[in-house]
């Protein structure tokens, strides 16, 4: 885990030079925008905010939009918080485009707005994200070793035109053009769910095609179940660090993969960041990128994190990556827990 601290680090003294003026008075109301359900990853970042919103003893209530829609329900959702008057709007857009009237309205109306894992381009908003196109180029770049530089891949993207899937796209060709003789023999959008790229790739493997190796886009876990379900003999396979997914890194005899750090916290530090303008502490810049690690299990040092990382209290598809130092201080209890304040 030493990298990821190292990481995180610069991040944490970025926010420790944030200048400002005095505390504002606390009991602050926090709306969320969310729009993606059911989605491990995306679950795991609304139970960061509620643990961070709850221990920061700052928020008196949390106004939670969590549902599946696209920008046009989003942009319905966030008018609806704002008319709430909440202090700010903590959202995790769907893309990086389509909600920027709401949020210039917010903005308009004194509402403090943080964008976390993807960013936005309206003016006056905060963006507190993982490094989406370094995460797919960290990935792609390992996979396409393994295979020598030469081999059949499917590509499984999350949803499409989300501007994390857009990042990471250009992270992905960008590895594509260091290797060229590399060839995407199957592309698809998984919208960023268990049962639909698992049976992307159950559908694509009934076909006998080649496939060498598989990036994806955090929907990993279970594509390693399909694999063995269909008895179509191990590839290389790139993933996140949620928990199913290291498991199998540790455990599935014969499997060569990787994680990509990718922490559904940042949810929570997306809070903390709002907390830390609302009481007047501006940071120095309106973005923030956290950078990943690549865990591998092929190599000494990938081998130790990925045993570190175990942890079977966690949901099979949530990030082992609970924390990021410098801007969360909830527990693990209180994270599983995902209660908010008042509830």
């Amino acid at each position: 885990m030493r990298k990821l601290l190292t990481q995180v680090a610069a991040v944490a003294l970025l926010a420790g030079g944030f200048v400002g003026s005095a505390m504002a008075a606390d009991g602050y109301t926090i709306g969320i925008s969310n729009t993606v359900q059911g989605n491990g990853w995306r679950e795991e970042m609304v139970c960061a905010m509620k643990a961070q919103a709850l221990v920061s003893g700052k928020v008196d209530s949390l106004n939670i939009a969590h549902r599946n829609t696209d920008a046009t329900g989003q942009l319905e959702d966030m008018r609806n918080l704002i008319q709430a008057g909440v202090d700010a709007i903590v959202l995790n857009p769907s893309n990086s485009d389509g909600v920027n009237a709401a949020i210039e309205e917010a903005i308009a109306a004194g509402i403090v707005v943080v964008a976390v894992d993807q960013a936005v381009s309206a003016e006056g908003a905060y963006v507190l994200s993982n490094n989406q196109e370094e995460y797919a180029y960290l990935g792609a770049k390992w996979l396409f070793e393994q295979l020598g530089g030469s081999g059949s891949v499917v590509y499984m993207r999350g949803a499409a035109g989300a501007g994390a899937d857009n990042d990471r796209d250009t992270g992905f060709k960008r590895a594509m053009e260091e290797y060229p003789d590399i060839k995407i023999v199957h592309e698809v959008f998984t919208g960023w769910q268990q049962d639909q790229g698992k049976q992307q790739i159950l559908d694509y493997l009934s076909t006998g095609l080649p496939v060498d190796g598989v990036w994806t886009s955090g929907i990993d876990n279970v594509i390693v179940d399909a694999f063995i379900e269909s008895d179509v003999p191990l590839v290389p396979i790139v993933g996140a660090d949620n928990a199913g997914f290291v498991g199998q890194l540790a455990t599935v005899e014969g499997f060569t993969g990787a994680a990509v750090t990718n922490p559904g916290s940042i949810g929570g530090a997306g809070v903390t960041l709002a907390l830390q303008i609302l009481d007047g502490k501006m940071p120095e810049s309106n973005t923030v990128l956290v950078d990943p690690s690549i865990w591998a299990n092929n190599d000494p040092e990938g081998k130790a994190l990925i045993a570190a990382a175990q942890n079977p209290n966690l949901d099979p598809e949530w990030p082992v990556s609970v924390q990021i130092p410098g801007w969360t201080d909830y527990s693990m209890d209180e994270i599983i827990a995902c209660k908010g304040p008042g509830e």
